[in-house]
């Protein structure tokens, strides 16, 4: 055998898919086993959405921004597939590292489980034992790798360190394939295994506390002040155009929540303290003993693009924000409510927006039914004319009366304003941007906001001509949006269509563009069709 065979022989030996499989498989095995590991200490100590979790909380402005604006809803999902991509990437150079260089594959894995264990013991309200599945996790995967790379025979000699001696002074073995019956038995079996565990664990920790059921079985009571009904000449009859309540599966999702959490209405508390004249801690049954109000209430993401999806509007039941501030009773000089998610999000919300008359609710009903988990079962906040940012917060367990001099929120930190009044904005709806139409008559249509003042008309232009009025939609309330529809002559070319609105006080809407950040997006949203 000539020195050029064994180098060839090396390489195909190096180069084989095995190594990459066992590092695969035993990265698989360790998820499953900190999945696992985790359901009787708390969802929050998974290792895989632990660091997840890290990931969003740590991740520059700009990329959070990007996924937004790039994935919309989506921008969780795309992280779980992101995730995995890269985790599958790094399991197979850890197999690959074992194989040729080893302990460094069993080292990186171990680096792994830490990173897991810190993420876990980061998380809001985490005790010692959040570290215990990242461990589990760690140690499954450094075992199995080593188990699974030990089946594939010893690694080939590295041509670079030899000798110089000849291939003839030193023969070697033929070339043999990595994938032995062994290997392949011992890889399906575990790789079947942790498929099994993982979907099992999985499960059960995304209803650990049985929310589900717990939601199945709430009755939400009659409001004492219900909404007024919607009039017929508040929804638009065309097709295409955006409906004017928004169904709870429709309506928009965005937080950091990686996981939803499971609060039950049994373990719902929230705390209020502070600057107060007294501390109160107020039930799920407290809650529902005071008086219902009922409002339709248009809700905004502070990410929205112009012309974005990202609002939403429906029907919210809960108590009046600030009769659950009279209880604790609010001291002179406060001027901020900072509120608490179960999982640690903060929210800061000017106590003014609470107490000057407008609707704001701690709802526990969306259209008529209790809270969705993913829109924040069993108890959220709603407050008419704020960006979610500051006052929309889910799972809400926690109220502390403070002043904005002395205390910041989560995205407050992150470089957002601690203020965010809902910026007036329309946006086209129908026909969809680019398409072709037939000259003659085309129905224009969209929807149209100006939170807490109200949308007294909206305006089209063509090409940027002269401005044209629109026909609106009847007002349901300041506190909602309005749709509209514009009727245009068009004629055959290309056109760009422009519309803004106006509000109740005769200020139209900012036409120069900004970007969400830090206090929402303005500009025109425009659309171009071809007219043929």
């Amino acid at each position: 055998m000539t020195s050029t065979t064994v180098r060839r022989t090396s390489s195909r030996r190096a180069s084989s898919p095995a190594p990459a499989l066992a590092g695969v498989v035993a990265v698989g095995a360790a998820l499953a086993a900190g999945e696992l590991a985790a359901v009787p200490v708390s969802p929050d100590a998974s290792p895989y959405f632990a660091v997840g979790s890290s990931v969003v909380d740590h991740s520059p402005e700009a990329v959070r921004k990007w996924a937004i604006e790039t994935f919309g809803v989506a921008d969780k999902l795309a992280l779980f597939i992101g995730m995995g991509i890269l985790i599958a990437v790094l399991a197979a150079v850890c197999g690959y590292l074992e194989r040729r260089r080893p302990p460094l594959g069993s080292v990186v894995i171990a680096a792994f489980g830490l990173l897991g264990v810190l993420a876990a013991s980061n998380r809001p309200d985490a005790t010692w034992t959040n570290a215990l599945p990242s461990i589990v996790a760690g140690v499954v995967g450094v075992v199995v790798l080593r188990i699974l790379i030990s089946q594939l025979g010893p690694a080939p000699a590295n041509p670079d360190e030899t000798d110089g001696g000849s291939a003839e002074d030193e023969p070697k073995p033929a070339a043999r394939s990595d994938f032995t019956r062994r290997f392949v038995l011992t890889a399906g079996g575990i790789a079947a295994a942790a498929v099994v565990v993982g979907v099992v664990a999985r499960r059960v920790l995304a209803d650990t506390a049985g929310v589900v059921a717990d939601r199945a079985r709430v009755l939400l009571p009659r409001a004492a002040d219900q909404a007024p009904p919607v009039p017929a000449g508040a929804e638009l009859e065309v097709s295409g155009a955006t409906p004017f309540m928004t169904s709870n599966a429709d309506f928009y999702r965005i937080d950091t929540a990686l996981q939803v959490p499971t609060l039950t209405t049994g373990e719902w508390r929230l705390r209020i303290h502070g600057d107060v004249d007294r501390e109160v801690t107020l039930s799920w049954d407290d809650l529902l003993a005071m008086p219902m109000t009922e409002r339709i209430v248009t809700l905004a993401c502070v990410s929205n693009e112009v012309g974005g999806d990202l609002v939403g509007n429906a029907k919210w039941l809960g108590v009046p924000m600030r009769e659950v501030l009279d209880l604790a009773g609010v001291r002179p000089g406060s001027d901020m409510l900072l509120s608490t998610s179960v999982d640690g999000w903060t929210c800061g919300t000017p106590i003014s927006a609470i107490t000057d008359g407008r609707d704001a609710l701690l709802a526990v009903g969306m259209n008529g039914s209790p809270l969705p988990l993913e829109h924040g079962y069993p108890v959220r906040q709603v407050v008419p004319g704020l960006y979610g940012y500051v006052s929309a917060t889910k799972w809400v367990v926690d109220w502390e009366i403070t002043r904005f001099s002395e205390a910041k929120a989560y995205w407050s930190t992150r470089g957002w304003s601690e203020f965010g009044p809902i910026k007036m904005a329309s946006r086209f709806d129908r026909p969809a941007d680019g398409t072709e139409h037939p000259a003659g008559e085309v129905v224009v249509a969209g929807t149209a906001w100006a939170q807490h003042t109200g949308v007294e008309r909206v305006e089209v232009r063509v090409d940027q001509g002269p401005w044209q009025p629109a026909e609106l939609t009847t007002e349901y309330s300041i506190d909602t949006w309005r749709q509209w529809k514009f009727v245009w002559q068009a004629t055959k070319g290309n056109h760009t269509l422009e519309c803004r609105a106006i509000d109740r006080q005769g200020k139209p809407q900012i036409e120069r563009y900004q970007a969400p950040a830090p206090d929402g997006a303005s500009g025109l949203d425009d659309r171009t069709y071809t007219i043929v």
